[in-house]
């Protein structure tokens, strides 16, 4: 019996790196632990990166890192996933007013 591979888009910036602004020409440092995380996620699932970077320019920091083997491929299309990990993301739990709450307390990590 083959095993289900579960599919994971994860973004780029805020999430892998050390963003705290965006600069189109330059992607921020790996942030510290991303390999092990995506070499640890990798295991049991298919991950894609998930950006709407320069896709060039992602995948060249992607080899430059060592986290190109981790990842089937790049894109910017929301491709149907099990799940999507973002920094800039609400998970919408089924009520509307607790959603609108978080939507007005949001704030991302490294802010």
């Amino acid at each position: 019996m083959t095993k289900f591979t579960k599919k994971l888009l994860i973004d780029l910036d805020g999430v892998l790196n050390q963003y705290t602004k965006y600069n189109e020409n330059h992607i921020p440092e790996m942030k510290e632990g991303a390999k092990e995380f995506l070499e640890k996620l990798s295991k049991d699932h298919e991950l894609y990166l998930f950006t709407t970077r320069n896709l060039l320019l992602c995948a060249k920091w992607l080899i430059k890192n060592n986290l190109d083997s981790y990842f089937k491929d790049i894109t910017n299309i929301k491709l149907p996933s099990y799940l999507y990990i973002d920094d800039r993301a609400i998970c919408f739990k089924g009520d509307y007013s607790e959603t609108l709450k978080e939507i007005e307390n949001f704030k991302v990590h490294w802010k």
